[in-house]
C-alpha cells in the first residue's frame, strides 16, 4: 500500500497553527482514508456525487465530507442529507438549490463562495465584481439553511511562485473587503480555502485556513 500514513504526517507537521487539512480523497480507495482516519484526520473531500455517497455509507460516521468540485443543482439533493461543507458555490442558482434541499432535510448546511481571481479559463468561479453583486442582492441573508462561511479560490497551475503568491494575496485582500462589508458581525465567516499540493506552503503565507491536499498525502489517483 502507499505509505498514506508517512506521507499525511509530513504534510501536517508542515502545517502552522490554525491551518486546517482537507484531505482529498477523490479517485483514492476506502482503505487509504481509513488510513489517514486512524491518525486522527477527520476531513475529506471528495468532488463526484456518486462516489461520495458510496464512501460516506461504507466509512465512519465522523468523518466531515467536504464537496470540493464543481457541483451541478441536479446533484445537491444526494448529498446534501450528510455533507459537512460545499466548498465551491459559484452562482446564486446553486446557494438557491442548497438552500431547498437543505431545508427538505432540516439541515444547516456551511458553504463557501469560490473566487475565479487565476488567470485560467477553466477555473470556476465567481470573479470579485460577480461576488459583490451576489451579495449586495441581498437574498442569501433570507436563507436559514445556508451558511456562507468564508471563501476558496484555486491558484494558476504554473511554476511562477510570485504570480501564485499575487493571486493568493488577491483572495486575501478581498476576503478582508467582504468580511467588512458584509459579514463583520459574523464569525462563522472565517475560512479561507486556498492552497493544494503544489502550492500550500505558499497559501499559507497568504492566511490560507484550509488546505485541500490529495496528492501529497494519497500519492497519484487511482482511477
Amino acid at each position: 500500500m502507499y505509505p498514506v500514513k508517512e506521507h499525511l504526517h509530513r504534510v501536517l507537521d508542515a502545517l502552522p497553527e490554525g491551518v486546517r487539512l482537507v484531505a482529498i480523497s477523490k479517485y483514492h480507495p476506502a482503505e487509504y482514508i481509513m488510513v489517514a482516519y486512524e491518525e486522527g484526520q477527520r476531513i475529506f473531500g471528495e468532488s463526484h456525487e456518486q462516489e461520495i455517497r458510496e464512501k460516506h455509507t461504507s466509512l465512519p460516521k465522523d468523518i466531515e465530507w467536504h464537496f470540493i468540485g464543481h457541483l451541478q443543482t441536479n446533484k445537491v439533493k444526494y448529498i446534501v442529507p450528510y455533507i459537512s461543507m460545499i466548498e465551491a458555490v459559484d452562482s446564486l442558482k446553486l446557494l438557491r438549490e442548497i438552500e431547498k434541499q437543505a431545508a427538505k432535510a432540516g439541515r444547516v448546511v456551511k458553504v463557501l463562495l469560490e473566487l475565479h481571481i487565476a488567470e485560467e479559463a477553466t477555473k470556476y468561479g465567481l470573479t470579485p465584481d460577480a461576488c459583490r453583486e451576489l451579495l449586495d442582492g441581498g437574498e442569501w441573508r433570507q436563507m436559514e439553511h445556508v451558511r456562507i462561511c468564508g471563501l476558496m479560490m484555486m491558484a494558476s497551475n504554473v511554476d511562477d511562485e510570485q504570480q501564485i503568491a499575487c493571486e493568493f494575496q488577491k483572495a486575501a485582500d478581498f476576503f478582508d473587503e467582504v468580511k467588512a462589508r458584509y459579514f463583520a458581525d459574523e464569525p462563522d465567516f472565517c475560512e479561507r480555502s486556498w492552497g493544494m499540493s503544489d502550492d500550500y506552503p505558499i497559501a499559507v503565507q497568504h492566511r490560507s485556513t484550509m488546505v485541500r491536499i490529495g496528492t501529497a498525502i494519497f500519492g497519484p489517483r487511482v482511477y
